[in-house]
Parts: C-alpha cells; sequence; structure tokens
C-alpha cells in the first residue's frame, strides 16, 4: 500500500489542495488535510467544496483494497451533510466501507478536527468498471509500475 500511498501523493489535484491520502487498507481510509485561508468561502469559513472534496476522496479510497487488480472506480454519487463551520485547522477524515459489491460499492466518511468534533458526514456509490479508471492503469500512464496489489498465499 505504500507504492500507492506514494503515488496518490503525486496527484496534482490532492497538491493543489493540500489533500494527503494518509491510510488505506481493506475498508478503510484515512486522509487529512491542514485547512489554510485559500480553502474557505467568502464569508470565512471552509468552502463546503472542501468538504466534498475529502468525503469523496476518503469514501473512494475506503473500497479500493476490496476490487480486484485491474479493477478501476467512477463515482456514481456523493451525499454530504454539512454539520459544523471552522476557519482554519487539521481536518482528518475517516472512510468506511459499508459494501463492496460487484458492480456497485457504498461506503461512507466523517470529518473531523483534531478535538473530535464532526464537521461534515457523507456517503457515496461508486461503480466498479473493469480496466477503466484502475489505479494500475493511472499510474502506468506516468511511468509508475506499482507491485501487485495482492500477493499470492
Amino acid at each position: 500500500m505504500r507504492a500507492v500511498l506514494d503515488f496518490l501523493g503525486r496527484c496534482n489535484y490532492f497538491g493543489l489542495l493540500g489533500l494527503k491520502v494518509v491510510d488505506i487498507g481493506p475498508g478503510y481510509s484515512r486522509v487529512e488535510m491542514d485547512l489554510e485561508p485559500k480553502h474557505q468561502n467568502p464569508f470565512g469559513g471552509v468552502h463546503g467544496g472542501v468538504y466534498a472534496t475529502l468525503i469523496d476522496c476518503a469514501a473512494f479510497w475506503s473500497v479500493y483494497c476490496d476490487l480486484a487488480e485491474d479493477a478501476g472506480l467512477i463515482t456514481l454519487d456523493l451525499k454530504v451533510d454539512y454539520l459544523a463551520a471552522i476557519r482554519q485547522g487539521r481536518a482528518l477524515v475517516e472512510g468506511r466501507r459499508i459494501k463492496a459489491g460487484r458492480t456497485v460499492c457504498l461506503s461512507e466518511a466523517s470529518v473531523t478536527d483534531l478535538s473530535g468534533r464532526l464537521l461534515a458526514h457523507g456517503s457515496s456509490k461508486q461503480l466498479v468498471t473493469q480496466g477503466l479508471q484502475s489505479v494500475k492503469t493511472s499510474a502506468g500512464a506516468l511511468g509508475i509500475i506499482l507491485p501487485p496489489k495482492f500477493k499470492e498465499a
């Protein structure tokens, strides 16, 4: 998984926002972001789109380990409940797989601050694809060879 996390660290969009996927495992992901003035809406709070991105990212990566090596995911929908405003600090996001199916996955994510206060919660459905938008294909397009996701027993 270290190789995948390193690959994700090279994502331009994640870099633009300062988002970092720090852990992934079967049914689980953890994402962090240091919130800065660039993340604020015109009223001084973190923009709702930032919360949506964090939830989308954590929900997506929480099902990654449950999929076949060549499978990809496309987000079908994203539901976000905005629960509290914050201006700055660190956002901690935990994603959790609810169900990983053959064609559709369901997952959720919660965004908290360092004190554990719930800032936002959301859920997402993802479409499982074969050979389309897979991590292996994306990495290969950048010339990165990832080790196999699953090791033979």
